[in-house]
């Protein structure tokens, strides 16, 4: 028989605080650096004390260390929310309880912003960004499909339904909103173009 694998609560510990260091190291980074495109995983190794080596074994990539890093920033940013959200009984409902968690994730940090903006630089940040993206799509789509089976025939495809809520609810349109407008007000605004939306596209109980 193989040899059970060795597992020490202290080794899991020390392995854990160690990942969890890098991954606020390379989020600090992202924040801070001008140019995202050069943090490197070594620069990351450095500005967590551990060894580039360390860094590699905890995530096999400088991909997968982005994909770290934004899995924390949305537990910090509250998205963890979203399935309760779904859940909502009331489908309407729902979406505006998406709203209310994308606007609070996009106003939770200055930073936000600098970061979109660098994915034009940087090809690899930008395709790991395009596909969190994607997953608000997909949200998206679960409650209008949810619409769509009580509709009395909407008169919109819900694909392309899907489409304008996507753009309404992305960073690039709450950053141009909340230029002069609270968070809160900016939440309102596209919560009414939302239903406004869906009224048009007539998804009503029927």
């Amino acid at each position: 028989m193989p040899p059970r694998p060795y597992s020490s609560p202290i080794r899991d510990a020390a392995a854990a605080e160690k990942r969890a260091r890098v991954v606020d190291a390379a989020g600090r980074l992202l924040r801070e650096h001008e140019n995202i495109a050069s943090i490197s995983m070594e620069a990351v190794a450095k500005a967590a004390s551990v060894t580039r080596l360390t860094v590699y074994k905890q995530f096999g990539s400088r991909r997968g260390l982005l994909e770290a890093v934004f899995d924390e920033a949305a537990r910090q940013g509250g998205l963890g929310r979203i399935a309760g959200a779904i859940a909502m009984e009331d489908p309407r409902a729902a979406l505006g309880q998406l709203i209310e968690i994308f606007c609070e994730f996009w106003g939770s940090d200055a930073s936000r912003g600098r970061l979109h903006d660098a994915a034009a630089l940087d090809p690899e940040f930008a395709q790991t960004l395009a596909e969190r993206n994607e997953r608000r799509r997909l949200v998206i789509g679960l409650v209008i499909d949810r619409l769509n089976a009580g509709s009395a025939g909407p008169a919109s495809k819900p694909s392309d339904v899907v489409d304008i809520l996507f753009g309404l609810t992305s960073f690039a349109m709450y950053r141009s909103l909340a230029a002069n407008r609270p968070q809160s007000a900016v939440c309102e605004l596209l919560k009414a173009a939302c239903a406004a939306i869906l009224d048009a596209a007539a998804f009503k109980s029927g």
